[in-house]
């Protein structure tokens, strides 16, 4: 019977790394990305509560993205900086740090959280792209658990497998944002070239208007900027 147990988990872990692989050239959207990571996380860890944490290189801090905990107090922790704590010292060190009661070790910070939502044993995995640190997955588990090494094994192919998903995520994102924004750029030039000749203005001129505008109607340059361009348009075609 522990033979059949054991084989089930097996296959459940390996569907799992399967999942989180299949992530890597999904072009899911970031946020959508990491919810899933957590709740395929906490299922084959059976976790009380699981948490992704990414870094913030401004602050130097670790914020929690991601996490299937309905707990309000835990998702509303403050951030934690990198070095402090146990998600920043597996961040700060790139190693996996595990904790048997959080309740009690001193180096975890939110032990009064704890001991209220019933989280016992911990494991932050650290979330690294070529030895670079981007997060942190943490699980937590409701009684006293020491990770064996198969699990832990899991887990460190299931962030490394996160990470790249998470990089690539963010790299889609930063390029959708770079064509969004010379879109728009494009589209606001093209509104002062019409508007400097309706209004005979400098195309200076013309863009402060469109500036003006955007800030009296509470919308986007870009909208006012193609609202401009769709009245030109209409002139032209009744002409």
């Amino acid at each position: 019977m522990k033979s059949k147990q054991n084989y089930e988990i097996y296959l459940k872990q390996i569907g799992a790394l399967a999942k989180v692989a299949g992530l890597i050239t999904s072009g899911m959207y970031l946020d959508e990305l990491l919810r899933l990571i957590v709740q395929v996380t906490a299922e084959i860890m059976n976790s009380k509560i699981c948490s992704l944490m990414l870094a913030d290189p401004e602050t130097q801090e670790l914020v929690v993205r991601a996490t299937q905990s309905i707990s309000e107090a835990y998702n509303k922790k403050p951030n934690v900086k990198v070095g402090q704590g146990i998600s920043g010292l597996a961040a700060k060190d790139n190693k996996i740090v595990c904790v048997l009661d959080v309740r009690e070790d001193p180096g975890y910070i939110n032990r009064d959280i704890a001991k209220k939502e019933g989280i016992v044993s911990l494991v932050s995995v650290p979330l690294a792209v070529k030895k670079r640190v981007i997060g942190v997955l943490n699980c937590y588990t409701s009684k006293k658990h020491k990770f064996t090494v198969q699990e832990l094994a899991v887990l460190t192919a299931l962030a490394g497998q996160a990470a790249v998903a998470i990089e690539n995520a963010e790299l889609d994102l930063r390029a959708r944002s770079a064509e969004e924004a010379l879109a728009t750029r494009k589209v606001i030039e093209r509104a002062k070239e019409i508007l400097s000749l309706d209004a005979n203005v400098l195309p200076s001129e013309a863009y402060r208007l469109i500036q003006r505008q955007s800030m009296d109607s509470r919308k986007s340059m870009r909208e006012v900027a193609e609202a401009i361009i769709l009245a030109g348009d209409t002139r032209n075609k009744k002409q």
